[in-house]
């Protein structure tokens, strides 16, 4: 099915026509006939480039390619993990030993993570905060934490079990409702009090 015809902006000044006239290129776009007069054309099939969109995305992850030191090794991995676990292992004994009444923390798994950011935004848009006090507000910070929740959506689509997938939309639908609502608030226009009564 070829694509529906678009229109482009075509840039007509006499820099640009004497840079096409010297690099010999000729348009592979097919144009409807005009009477030459500067303005949009209409172009005809004119295949997208999938490459060139992407990049920018692209120069952007080799960046960070050249700028990351080397992978660790499987066995410098393997070893890093052992060490980790045993560590972990002795913290928790430690504090058995010093509150025998406490169990085994059960393993960290997806769920930990999503309730995690969550927590973090939530506690960023003012909730929790004890009665009395003003609510601090770090906006900026949840909108960055409610992103990350959007990146971790996109990164794991297809790789989560339903109750996952279900726990993750739930999560991020609240926070962005959250936010909407406290972005709201901070645009609206400041009503003023109304007169006292008696006072004109």
């Amino acid at each position: 099915m070829s694509e529906p015809p678009k229109f482009e902006v075509i840039d007509r000044r006499k820099i640009k026509a004497e840079e096409e006239k010297g690099s010999g290129r000729e348009s592979a776009a097919q144009e409807l006939p005009s009477a030459g007069a500067p303005g949009p054309r209409l172009v005809v099939n004119e295949p997208k480039r999938e490459a060139e969109a992407q990049r920018p995305a692209k120069a952007a992850e080799d960046r960070l390619a050249e700028e990351l030191p080397p992978p660790p090794t499987a066995e410098e991995s393997n070893k890093s993990k052992a060490a980790y676990d045993a560590s972990a292992q002795r913290l928790e004994d430690l504090i058995r030993a010093q509150n025998p009444a406490v169990g085994a923390q059960p393993p960290v798994g997806f769920e930990h993570l999503v309730q995690q950011l969550y927590l973090t935004a939530m506690l960023q848009m003012g909730a929790g905060t004890q009665e009395g006090q003003a609510p601090r507000v770090d906006i900026v910070g949840a909108r960055a934490t409610i992103d990350l929740l959007g990146v971790l959506a996109d990164k794991t689509k297809g790789n989560l079990t339903a109750a996952e997938d279900r726990m993750l939309q739930s999560v991020l639908f609240e926070a962005r409702l959250a936010f909407l609502e406290i972005t709201s608030m901070m645009t609206m226009p400041k009503v003023p009090p109304p007169p006292e009564a008696g006072k004109k």
